[in-house]
């Protein structure tokens, strides 16, 4: 059945950033990415008006071909490369929010997380390109910068650059059903958002704690180029300016310190909430020093080993972990040292 271009509009008009019209079109990978990425940040829903007839016939010719692939390797496209960049690096600093604690992050999690982003953008539309190829530069990247958070940098490069090697045009497939492509952008769905999710209903504290931490690392990475972090910083006020509009606060002209220096002062009440808990676990008074916490961490983790208390194994493990965490949140940062 043909697609409608006054359908499409519709769609792009009521859930564009939902990525409906491109459900709509077949196009499901473009369809993941708008859900993921909120329409691409609202700006890449925005482009796209003008972009909506060349889609249409794009999905129209498909269907007309699906009996033959089409040969031949797809034009370079700087805008698909700078995508395929960006959308890594987000996935990278997501999954460092949410995953970060997996033992083997920097090998596995990491380069997993930042390959897929790329591999996701390089399979908008009627292209795609190598899984195995771009997965496996993501991965021989990774323990080169292993325990830095800046690995996510060179990881989406290297991989951005082996998917735009490995490009091709999709070979044709069998029309699915509707439910079937829900299905499977569902599973997909919920595999980038529940960790997240996970980390910020059961830990919402640390999870504040650490996206601060991980926005401060990630505009430092931007030091030698002062226009492009300035950039980067007006995009990532964008929604924290929306919000500010649409609850009708008046004052944009206070500036970009000001504006960092409330959403600070917000993660800041959950850190020291967080401390005085830690102190009161560790049994210490506020302002303990480095050497106290240590000597008091290491005599509290002897009393509740679960090795050294067998007959109350659970009871150890519960104090064990909350020794464990209480030490964590007073002692400095470990996950950002290498900065």
């Amino acid at each position: 059945m043909a697609k409608g271009l006054l359908v499409t509009y519709v769609l792009w008009a009521v859930g564009g950033p939902a990525g409906l019209h491109h459900l709509y079109l077949g196009r499901d990978s473009h369809a993941l990415l708008w859900m993921l990425t909120l329409g691409g940040g609202g700006l890449g829903w925005l482009w796209e008006f003008w972009k909506l007839p060349s889609f249409v016939a794009q999905a129209n010719r498909a269907q007309g071909q699906r009996q033959s692939s089409r040969g031949g390797t797809p034009p370079v496209s700087p805008i698909r490369f700078a995508a395929q960049m960006i959308v890594g690096i987000y996935f990278g600093l997501v999954a460092l929010i949410s995953l970060s604690f997996m033992a083997s992050f920097y090998i596995v999690g990491l380069p997993l997380a930042v390959g897929l982003g790329v591999l996701l953008v390089a399979a908008v539309g009627n292209q795609t390109s190598d899984f195995k190829n771009t997965l496996g530069a993501a991965f021989l990247t990774s323990p080169i910068f292993y325990g830095r958070p800046i690995a996510i940098l060179p990881i989406s490069l290297v991989a951005s650059i082996t998917a735009q090697k490995h490009r091709r045009y999709k070979a044709s497939m069998v029309s699915e059903t509707l439910s079937v492509r829900l299905y499977r952008l569902g599973l997909a769905y919920l595999a980038f958002t529940g960790p997240l999710a996970y980390s910020a209903l059961c830990n919402t504290a640390a999870t504040l704690s650490y996206v601060a931490e991980t926005l401060d690392s990630f505009l430092s990475w931007f030091n030698f180029f002062p226009l492009l972090g300035r950039l980067m910083e007006s995009v990532l006020l964008l929604p924290y300016r929306v919000w500010r509009l649409l609850v009708g606060d008046r004052g944009f002209s206070s500036g970009y310190f000001q504006e960092w220096e409330k959403l600070y002062e917000f993660v800041r009440s959950f850190q020291d909430e967080k401390r005085q808990l830690a102190y009161q676990v560790l049994g210490l008074l506020e302002g303990a020093t480095n050497e106290e916490i240590h000597q008091r961490y290491r005599e509290l983790v002897k009393i509740w080993h679960p090795d050294h208390n067998p007959h109350q194994t659970e009871e150890a493990q519960r104090h064990f972990l909350e020794i464990q965490a209480a030490y964590e949140a007073l002692s400095p940062p470990r996950k950002l040292r290498g900065f």
